[in-house]
């Protein structure tokens, strides 16, 4: 009798509605403990109303229901609900873990994370939750004898059942539809955290947007482009280096009243640092496009930047040499039409480990390509910085200032007390590289005119109301994810061919700057003459010429 008790639980018998439902409840119950626990925070901030919670609960049961309705034809419903749910247990761990929403952005994110990149973010918790939440019930589904009816009549079931579901919805949103409409209104980004519907739409989004797209037809930028003075004019070619910083946040750094001394070194140089600077989105994939495109942040998308030349492409056009230097993930299309050199994989000693290599291979060989270039130069600099959340990885064991650092990727795991002095350690590094990057250009500066831009990607979390890493949609981020530092060195001789008026400047340090500033100050900074330059946003025109103060 117990025998065939257990056969019967471990190989259940189910027609396509039941299992449709149990599905459905399962993935409400399980898989959204992210959702539920914002709903009960909103819930008692806002609506004071159980059973509105209550009705959400069946709405969403009924809403997901109704999907798994439409594909519930034979040998159809058993491999998507497997799927549905293997999925659905990884949702949930990014969500519980990091306090992520998942929408078309973040599906961007994955799609552009190379593999090393990506395996920071596993670890034995993320198998507990396939496990538990996705293997498991997976393996009943797998187990369960669906009792399929004829197309007809299935059909004909289908169709009541969508009824159903449809007039329960009605009945059920009917009595709190106000507070649905504020829900809905106020609180957009709830809609990014219901798993399974999230991810599925943001895929099919995401993959409709790819397609449409086509074949991508590159606009030109800029061909117009001149050197307003050339190097044999002025005497000296110019040198200039702009760092492309990682998941780096304007608090953390001292310069910008941080309380512990994360910049010693830099505190020393003779810099600009903007420290009211704001990044065009919260992840490389979008804000790198973004910051070098001719286009603001309210205007630019990702599909816009990929089908546009920018101001690397400029500068190209003008006839100044252009390299790129990635240690991370790739430039997100910003460099495919200049010279490349990806140093994530060198072996240089003391720089590189079997895991990686810190930010300063970058520096690596570049004296050499400096000595054979022939014109104007413009390198950047791609850093690994304080990406995370494995932040431990990212600095030597010479820069682990600030201890107990966490040395896992499970952020979770630590205090945060911890994960703070493990990113701030990668600051540390980052000041250091900075720094030697400085050193770099002025041990060239007999020969040339040098300067360094540094300015982050995007900023990052660490834990603030339970949010970490990056990437939350931009109208709901926190600060923490987007005010960048933002840093500029130049030479005198530099200064002097830009009739720089640097007290202007200094005393103009704590406005409000953006990634919006980059394209226009790049070309003032190089010194190139094009219909599509604006002196307005280029941080470096300020009023030069009549010095009244005045943009």
């Amino acid at each position: 009798m117990m025998g065939l008790q257990l056969n019967t639980f471990l190989k259940p018998k189910l027609n396509t509605v039941q299992l449709s439902l149990l599905t459905s409840l399962y993935l409400v119950l399980f898989g959204n403990s992210s959702f539920w626990h914002e709903i009960f925070r909103i819930n008692a901030d806002a609506f004071h109303n159980i059973f509105f919670v209550m009705s959400i609960f069946v709405f969403l049961v009924l809403f997901i229901n109704a999907c798994l309705t439409l594909i519930s034809f034979t040998y159809l419903l058993k491999p998507a609900s497997v799927v549905i749910l293997l999925t659905a247990s990884l949702a949930t761990y990014f969500m519980n873990s990091y306090g992520i929403v998942v929408d078309r952005s973040m599906v961007q994110n994955v799609w552009g994370t190379d593999v090393r990149e990506a395996s920071e973010l596993f670890n034995m918790r993320i198998l507990y939750y396939f496990i538990l939440l996705g293997l498991l019930p997976s393996f009943l589904i797998f187990r369960t004898k669906i009792k399929y009816a004829s197309f007809l009549k299935h059909f004909s079931i289908s169709l009541v059942v969508l009824l159903v579901n449809v007039v329960l919805l009605t009945a059920v949103v009917f009595p709190f539809y106000k507070d649905y409409i504020s829900l809905g209104k106020n609180y957009k980004y709830v809609r990014h955290i219901i798993n399974p519907v999230n991810y599925i739409y943001a895929f099919s989004s995401y993959g409709k947007r790819a397609l449409a797209s086509g074949k991508v037809i590159i606009k030109p930028v800029g061909q117009d482009a001149v050197l307003a003075v050339s190097p044999e004019e002025r005497g000296k070619k110019n040198l200039v280096i702009f760092v492309v910083g990682e998941a780096a946040r304007a608090v953390n750094f001292s310069l910008n009243g941080y309380e512990r001394d994360t910049n010693p070194l830099l505190s020393n140089e003779d810099i600009i640092n903007f420290s009211n600077t704001y990044s065009c989105g919260t992840s490389t994939a979008h804000s790198v496009p973004c910051m070098f495109s001719p286009f603001d942040r309210e205007s630019c998308s990702v599909a816009k930047a990929h089908a546009s030349e920018n101001v690397l492409d400029v500068l190209s056009h003008a006839g100044i040499n252009v390299l790129w230097r990635d240690n991370n993930s790739g430039c997100k299309g910003a460099c495919d039409r200049v010279e490349t050199d990806n140093v994530m994989h060198l072996h240089v000693e003391d720089v590189c480990n079997d895991d990686e290599c810190f930010d300063m291979v970058l520096l690596h060989g570049l004296q050499e390509y400096v000595d054979g270039s022939e014109n104007d130069t413009f390198i950047v600099l791609h850093q690994k910085g304080s990406h995370g959340p494995a932040y431990y990885l990212r600095s030597p064991e010479t820069f682990k200032r600030f201890l107990p650092e966490c040395r896992t990727n499970q952020l979770q795991d630590c205090t945060r007390e911890e994960v703070v002095n493990a990113y701030d350690n990668t600051i540390l590094y980052t000041d250091y590289f900075l720094d030697q990057v400085i050193a770099f250009l002025k041990k060239n500066s007999e020969k040339y005119n040098t300067a360094m831009m540094y300015m982050s990607d995007h900023g990052q979390s660490l834990g603030e109301n339970n949010i970490y890493l990056h990437g939350l949609p931009y109208w709901i981020a926190p600060d923490e994810q987007k005010h960048i530092p933002f840093i500029v060195w130049l030479s005198p001789e530099l200064e002097e061919q830009l009739r720089f008026d640097r007290t202007w400047l200094e005393n103009h340090v704590d406005e409000a700057y953006s990634h919006d500033n980059l394209f226009h100050s790049v070309l003032g900074l190089m010194g190139v003459t094009t219909k599509v330059y604006d002196e307005k946003p280029d941080i470096f025109s300020g009023d030069m010429s009549n010095k009244n103060g005045e943009r």
